[in-house]
């Protein structure tokens, strides 16, 4: 395993929790590419702190935007020009990689977060919601990373257990099921790796 993304199919649905909870699993260095939004604390931290990942396997960011919101506004307002060409990879290995809200998430006006992810081409791994709306978005992520040839690892799922909701996904959507992250109170690096390693396979993301 050379790198995986965490992607997922909306914001604040638990992809950095997540891909702390990855990264220490498998020891893996952390790259957050774009990190818009700079008034609370940045997802490299969350990581950092939920990880135990010492300061440089977290590698800092291509763009730091001050606004909470899809990159390419944020870019906008603080008068940056993203260029994509400077989301190059860090060079080692093994490597987490966090994206940005959902799989459509504009970088530019012309280029989705879907299009760095098949120009990438690394394992994929969606973030879903158990909850209300999860099968729609969820199956429209994976059509959007499948129409793009990206190479799809499985769907890990937030929240309470919701058996129907899991298993219309994973079918409808021809997908496998990695496993589900409950939620923690409190979470800590300590809970997160306990309930990571209950309710996952590390197998399943060196394969």
């Amino acid at each position: 395993m050379s790198a995986i993304v965490v992607t997922g199919t909306d914001t604040g649905i638990g992809k950095t929790v997540f891909a702390a909870a990855l990264a220490a699993a498998l020891d893996a260095d952390y790259w957050k590419p774009i990190q818009a939004g700079l008034d609370e604390e940045t997802d490299s931290q969350r990581v950092a702190e939920l990880s135990g990942l010492a300061a440089h396997r977290i590698h800092p960011e291509a763009y730091r935007l001050t606004t909470p919101c899809s990159p390419h506004r944020a870019a906008e307002l603080d008068g940056v020009t993203i260029d994509t060409a400077r989301l190059t990879l860090p060079t080692t290995k093994p490597l987490i990689i966090e994206g940005a809200g959902g799989v459509m998430v504009p970088i530019t006006r012309a280029y989705v977060y879907a299009d760095l992810l098949a120009d990438w081409a690394f394992s994929t791994v969606l973030v879903a919601r158990t909850t209300l709306g999860t099968i729609n978005h969820s199956l429209l992520s994976i059509e959007a990373l499948r129409a793009r040839r990206v190479p799809l690892l499985g769907i890990v799922f937030i929240g309470e257990t919701n058996e129907d909701t899991e298993s219309t996904i994973t079918t409808m959507g021809k997908v496998k099921r990695l496993g589900r992250l409950p939620s923690l109170a409190p979470l800590n690096r300590a809970t997160l790796a306990q309930v990571f390693s209950a309710n996952f396979n590390v197998a399943d993301f060196t394969a």
